[in-house]
């Protein structure tokens, strides 16, 4: 009996690693598509795109928060002018540590800071302009909000990142060449100063200089300066690492696939062998509802791991403003915002405005805080565990609940359906659907349906679509001894690493 056993586990072995390798045989985050290729074998290329290391370790990140901090924080606005005198900036009671240790205890793994937003007030003393907090009455001259939220990130071990606007209204030479040095400057002095740097955050904000011309961006020359200093940044929104949901809302898509067509200026770069690492952004219009299945996909020239992530703020505006104090989103609907985003396959890029002393407000923290509890109540108990789990044609089918994300279950052969089944000593009660594929090795289901037997007869709970990283179903509340996932749809065989039931917290 053992001698046959070891035989099956390693045969399940062998499959597996089988599996593996065929997945990691292109071992890029994209894949060109031939002129030849059927639309079968385009979709056998969609499913072998894996995330880069940085891409991958961004994504398990699932919450980000961002700090719009600067002039705006002390003229009440959203959006700046470049005329503002540094001399109002004051944050008396600035304290970096504050910021990092409220969002750490809140679940967020990594920060960004605006360190100059659209209208060039540098929140370091930059040496390339004097707009910058060298000429505040703040710490006399001598403070560094990057160099002091940097500090505090290393200490807290929270992921460090950095927005620099590439429209600059105070920037004399905005609108010409000579413009897109100065920027490579700054830059250079984020990406050199202040330790390791975990992402660039770039938007589209593009105005006109003092000429009258709008600048025409060297982003490729940017994203060029970054894969040399800090290779490991991802690089976002305007980027080649990340791009934006197309809201600012924390709904994201429901349908949301990580690969999706490239366009010519992707082609390109890999035709002329420019891009080792492929480093430019897709253009074109990425705010769709469907961005990659089977029918964008089939007339692709190539294809590429793009994945989303979705910003919102916890406030109605970005910077802080006193009279939004009681508009603060609650705990409750911050819970939403997280299905809604890091549950639709994205990751959550929730803003945070510091006040003008320099501290998170009371009313931002207590949000935090209170969402923070309802998180960890929620996702405290895998309601699963313990389950009976069955699969007719699974391999590795018990990976699904060992709370590891790297193992993971599949099918045998080139099956690209199956049904796996759970059963329970006892009946529990539910309202969440927790599934996560292995994007290490792609994304690849494209439907799915969720049943649970009532009696002799199975009834449905939830259907999806895609799921990626991470996908979450709320739904009524179901009382049940036996459940059942049907994939009905996949690209090559489906992966499952994890699979949760949970009751959401009062």
């Amino acid at each position: 009996m053992m001698h046959h056993l070891l035989k099956y586990s390693f045969s399940v072995v062998a499959l597996i690693v089988a599996q593996v390798c065929a997945a990691q045989a292109t071992n890029k985050n994209y894949v060109v598509i031939k002129p030849g290729d059927t639309e079968q074998e385009i979709v056998r290329k969609a499913a072998t795109v894996t995330p880069s290391a940085r891409q991958l370790r961004w994504q398990q990140l699932e919450l980000t928060a961002f700090f719009h901090f600067g002039v705006n924080t002390y003229t009440d606005r959203e959006w700046g002018t470049g005329k503002e005198s540094p001399s109002i900036f004051n944050p008396v009671l600035f304290y970096a540590e504050q910021w990092i240790k409220t969002v750490k205890a809140a679940g967020f793994k990594q920060v960004i800071i605006t360190a100059k937003h659209h209208d060039g007030f540098c929140l370091w003393p930059s040496k390339y302009t004097e707009h910058s907090v060298k000429n505040s009455p703040w710490k006399n001259g001598k403070g560094d909000v990057v160099k002091e939220v940097a500090a505090a990130c290393k200490k807290y071990g929270v992921g460090f990142g950095v927005y620099l606007s590439p429209w600059d209204m105070n920037a004399p030479m905005y609108g010409t060449d000579a413009y897109n040095d100065f920027f490579v400057n700054q830059l250079t002095e984020l990406l050199t100063q202040y330790g390791r740097v975990d992402e660039v955050w770039f938007d589209g904000a593009n105005g006109e200089g003092p000429n009258g011309k709008k600048q025409v961006y060297d982003f490729n020359r940017w994203y060029g300066v970054i894969r040399k200093l800090q290779p490991t940044a991802t690089i976002a929104i305007m980027g080649p690492d990340v791009r934006w949901v197309g809201t600012e809302t924390g709904m994201g898509r429901e349908q949301e696939w990580s690969v999706i067509p490239a366009d010519e200026n992707m082609m390109e770069k890999i035709a002329d062998g420019s891009q080792k690492d492929v480093a430019f952004a897709p253009k074109g219009d990425k705010m769709q509802k469907d961005l990659g299945s089977r029918e964008k996909i089939k007339d692709a020239k190539g294809l590429i791991w793009y994945p989303a992530e979705t910003d919102v703020s916890i406030r109605p505006g970005w910077f802080y403003h006193a009279k939004e104090d009681d508009k603060v989103k609650s705990p409750q609907r911050l819970l939403d915002i997280y299905f809604s985003s890091v549950g639709y396959n994205s990751v959550l890029l929730l803003n945070i405005p510091p006040s003008r002393d320099g501290l998170l407000s009371a009313s931002d923290v207590k949000s935090l805080e209170g969402f923070s509890v309802l998180l960890k109540n929620t996702f405290a108990n895998n309601l699963a565990k313990g389950a009976t789990v069955k699969c007719s044609n699974g391999i590795n089918t018990n990976a699904v609940l060992d709370q590891s994300y790297t193992t993971y279950f599949t099918t045998k052969g080139k099956d690209t359906a199956t049904t796996i089944s759970f059963s329970f000593p006892s009946a529990k009660t539910f309202d969440v659907l927790s599934l996560q594929e292995n994007i290490s090795i792609g994304q690849r289901v494209e439907k799915f349906v969720f049943e649970y037997k009532d009696g002799n007869e199975w009834k449905q709970i939830a259907e999806g679509s895609t799921i990626g990283y991470k996908r979450l179903l709320k739904f009524n509340a179901v009382t049940a001894k036996e459940i059942r996932l049907r994939i009905l749809s996949s690209r090559l065989n489906p992966t499952l690493s994890s699979f949760g039931l949970y009751k959401l917290a009062e």
